[in-house]
């Protein structure tokens, strides 16, 4: 996602004040349309198949979804400098590893723990039941989509630009209304408790370290572990 050159301060004739504001407008207007689809979608047709990730349609679909929001994204934050959206290093990697590690052990553990009540790996419907080894291709092709891209994307979304518009209401305001935010926009209802947490520990994450790529990394052993753990049953 390219920048270019920050624009005007808020103080200079309330110029940058306006433009936040525009860019919040059309933060929320993707996010709110993204749970809006999400949700017809789900109550239209219920949870997708359990196979879901062994069609090679899933990882195309997913693939053309992610760059169709990126581009969105890169509209939105157009002039924005990299730094203030968290597209930077944080000041110390171990430190930041250390706490995403922290972060992503807790999570499991309270994930288990509400999954044994809300069963939101259900209602998502996109862990397959067994291992087939005759659709390993779609199924790596898929995971890639769900590692790689969508971590990548969701957090330049939530903990990117997200995050930096509402932060100037509080930080409080930053990582809960982010969290909501991700939780609504994969259009779950008994799985919007384990997402919206979700939502919560990677936005510490990147108030804690002023950056989005150990929340990235999180996000993308998280998810992860979710397939490994999936196909292994």
């Amino acid at each position: 996602m390219r920048f270019a050159e920050p624009e005007p301060a808020p103080d200079e004739g309330g110029r940058g004040a306006r433009a936040s504001t525009g860019r919040l407008y059309g933060w929320l207007a993707l996010v709110g349309s993204l749970a809006l689809l999400n949700y017809v979608g789900r109550f239209a047709s219920g949870p997708p198949p359990r196979d879901v990730l062994y069609q090679y349609g899933t990882a195309v679909s997913g693939v053309v979804f992610y760059a169709f929001t990126l581009g969105i994204l890169a509209w939105i934050a157009r002039g924005l400098p990299r730094p203030q959206l968290g597209v930077r290093a944080p000041d110390s990697w171990p430190r930041a590893l250390g706490f995403a590690l922290a972060m992503l052990v807790a999570l499991l553990l309270a994930e288990a723990a509400l999954e044994q009540v809300l069963h939101a790996t259900r209602e998502q419907g996109l862990e397959p039941s067994h291992w087939d080894p005759d659709k390993a291709v779609p199924f790596a092709l898929n995971a890639a989509v769900v590692v790689l891209v969508a971590p990548l994307v969701e957090e330049l979304t939530f903990r990117g630009v997200g995050f930096f518009l509402l932060e100037r209401f509080g930080a409080v305001v930053a990582v809960v209304g982010t969290a909501v935010a991700f939780a609504a926009d994969h259009g779950l209802v008994t799985g919007f408790p384990a997402l919206f947490l979700f939502g919560v520990a990677v936005a510490v994450v990147r108030l804690r370290t002023a950056s989005v790529y150990p929340g990235m990394l999180l996000h993308a052993t998280f998810n992860a572990l979710a397939l490994i753990a999936a196909v292994a049953r």
